[in-house]
């Protein structure tokens, strides 16, 4: 994973008032709650006492309360309350657990992977879906590296043979390009498939207008959305909940509809559609070795990998950065 990042990490739909949620995330076993203010707290799953899981608990006072002795923690992972030693006794300042910033911004809740910090910097989201549509969402687990997951989504390749009988009709098989632009962590990459008429593909710098072309988008480190038009978008966040298990949240998102009800059939349909799709993907990618991909790895690809080969370059540079303390 990139470090000193904000990755998204759930939706808010999946955050109750006064009910703890136990999810893992980049390894760790986590714990959040909505604090009676509408704040979200994140804080280790594991109690310092005896190592219980504190989500099997309840909220009490805006604290996750384990379910084992009854501990009481603040947002900040500290013991507010030992039961047994009575409600006024003070705590020891060793009884803590490790507390990690979260943010909820845009319908999802996210985690800052990386370095704590005073001045974390601006959470980065697809300009375009911040106001004005409306969406349906579902998500699933794969079993894969987050990246792989990631990648699939920037193929531009795999539309004719893996999705014959749905987005990928019309055996459109010659890859033109494609185009891929950056705009700081934003990439955008522009497709131009053909039918094989027995014509060479063009290059990329051979491409004009590429701008009025189908386009698609990575946020870094974890979104990608499908630009399918000024109403309608498909969107995709791709949470790391280990090394070879992602929690993929799709949404289906649309502005040409407002009443309630006529919201909930089209993003029931949207979502339908959305799982046919995914559902082709996976029965590919979850056959992919190694689970996880890297920037240089035991691959023979082509140019039509593009976009793929330009987010493992923007990834390695990202965590290389991480790394040296330059970002």
């Amino acid at each position: 994973m990139i470090r000193n990042q904000w990755y998204a990490i759930m939706s808010s739909r999946e955050m109750k008032r006064g009910r703890p949620v136990g999810v893992t995330r980049f390894g760790e076993k986590l714990v959040l709650w909505r604090c009676s203010n509408g704040t979200v707290a994140c804080i280790a799953d594991r109690c310092c006492h005896r190592g219980a899981s504190i989500s099997h608990g309840k909220v009490v006072h805006d604290r996750a309360a384990c379910p084992f002795h009854g501990f009481e923690y603040d947002p900040d992972g500290k013991v507010a309350v030992i039961p047994a030693y009575g409600k006024n006794t003070p705590v020891p300042e060793n009884f803590r657990v490790r507390s990690y910033a979260v943010r909820e911004k845009y319908g999802f809740v996210w985690m800052w992977y990386g370095k704590p910090r005073d001045d974390l910097p601006e959470i980065k989201f697809f300009n375009d879906l911040k106001m004005g549509f409306e969406y349906g969402e579902f998500s699933e687990q794969w079993h894969v590296h987050y990246s792989r997951a990631i990648e699939n989504q920037l193929d531009v390749v795999h539309l004719p043979f893996v999705h014959a009988t749905t987005i990928g009709r019309g055996g459109k098989t010659v890859v033109n390009g494609p185009v891929v632009k950056w705009d700081g962590t934003l990439m955008t990459f522009y497709v131009n498939n053909t039918v094989d008429e027995g014509q060479a593909p063009k290059t990329a710098d051979e491409i004009e207008d590429y701008e009025k072309l189908f386009s698609l988008q990575l946020q870094m480190p974890n979104l990608w959305q499908n630009r399918i038009s000024s109403k309608l978008r498909v969107m995709a966040a791709f949470a790391p909940i280990d090394d070879e298990n992602t929690m993929i949240y799709m949404r289906f998102y649309h502005k040409f509809l407002k009443k309630p009800a006529a919201c909930r059939l089209v993003d029931s349909a949207g979502n339908f559609a959305n799982k046919v799709i995914l559902h082709q993907d996976r029965r590919v990618v979850l056959t992919q070795i190694p689970l996880k991909s890297e920037l240089i790895g035991d691959e023979n690809l082509v140019r039509g990998d593009l976009p793929v080969i330009e987010y493992r370059k923007k990834r390695q540079e990202l965590k290389d950065a991480a790394k040296d303390g330059s970002q």
